[in-house]
């Protein structure tokens, strides 16, 4: 029998890996499987071009969908190899993965697989992680720092974060190009895409979250009470701005989003304050590092009795993924 994974074993990981958080949930990837070497595409037909001028946010994403991708095969038996951005000619293409058996599946390779499902972003106030220093050692030997630069900013950082997150509003206030990707992808679905109204937050819920963007809000009442937001911010920066950057940094992304899940903490990952060179700036600077930052992550308690709301709508397999008739069969 040959050591490859069946078609159904690879729908399966790429269901999982479509979980993925991208920018205004617009979904940027296209999976090939020729039973084989499962392919990674990006899709530049729906980058926003307004809100992700130069496509980091999309590559990004794509970053975040191929760990997803590794953490379902794992916990499906599977170790992946990566071949990264392998046709000069094709920069969409950005990455060849082939597989191999995983000697053992751990409790902990199906725990982080689980955790795709649970992950959510929210949106809302949170109250300040507990247990955060011990979770941080654990988090920071979760993934490569040659791929990603993990800071953690402290409550002393939080105006200065603020006012960043305002100039960053401020200084996209008659863009019509942003403001109309805003309004086409936010406060319903469009088809199996965009962020739906269920996601957002009211005009009063926003004004207790400083650090974030400004989406159209929604008709909801007052949720978590009065409290206003206590989350640590997490900065992931990279060396340079490449393609190849930015993917790893989307796969660094990934791992610690579903490590904080997996520790019962609530994230909102954030873009606005990385789109804007002078707000970017203000970032680079509170980490006191030379790294690039790419996206900022707040990380904090919700309330445990609080039931999630809806998923958001994911694109069907058979929009994201290309996959042979012969495939299917049991190899």
């Amino acid at each position: 029998m040959n050591q490859l994974p069946t078609g159904e074993t690879i729908e399966k990981a790429v269901l999982l890996a479509g979980r993925a958080p991208s920018l205004h949930n617009s979904q940027p990837w296209h999976w090939s499987f020729d039973g084989h070497a499962l392919r990674l595409f990006a899709v530049p037909e729906r980058m926003l071009s307004a809100t992700d001028t130069s496509g980091r946010q999309m590559l990004l994403s794509c970053g975040i969908a191929l760990d997803h991708l590794r953490a379902a095969m794992a916990a499906a038996g599977w170790r992946i190899h990566l071949a990264r951005f392998p046709d000069p000619n094709r920069r969409e293409h950005l990455a060849n993965i082939t597989f191999e058996p995983a000697r053992i599946v751990t409790e902990g390779d199906r725990a982080r697989a689980d955790a795709i499902l649970r992950r959510h972003t929210d949106r809302l106030p949170f109250r300040a992680p507990t247990g955060w220093p011990d979770f941080e050692e654990v988090l920071r030997a979760t993934f490569d720092p040659s791929d990603a630069t993990l800071d953690v900013l402290g409550d002393d950082s939080r105006p200065t974060l603020a006012r960043a997150s305002e100039m960053s509003a401020a200084l996209r206030r008659y863009d019509a190009g942003y403001h109309a990707e805003m309004q086409w992808w936010t406060g319903h679905a469009i088809a199996d895409a965009g962020v739906p109204s269920e996601a957002l937050i009211s005009q009063e819920e926003r004004s207790r979250v400083a650090v974030a963007r400004k989406f159209p809000t929604a008709a909801t009442g007052e949720r978590r009470g009065e409290a206003e937001d206590h989350s640590l911010i997490l900065v992931l920066s990279t060396d340079r701005d490449t393609a190849e950057d930015l993917v790893r940094c989307g796969e660094v992304l990934s791992t610690v989003l579903l490590e904080c899940t997996l520790a019962g903490y609530a994230t909102c990952p954030l873009t606005h304050l990385t789109e804007i060179p002078r707000s970017r700036a203000v970032v680079r600077e509170l980490t006191g590092n030379s790294g690039l930052p790419q996206v900022l992550i707040r990380v904090g308690i919700a309330p445990e009795a609080e039931p999630n709301g809806p998923a958001t709508p994911r694109r069907p397999l058979s929009e994201i993924l290309d996959l042979p008739e012969s495939t299917r069969e049991t190899q």
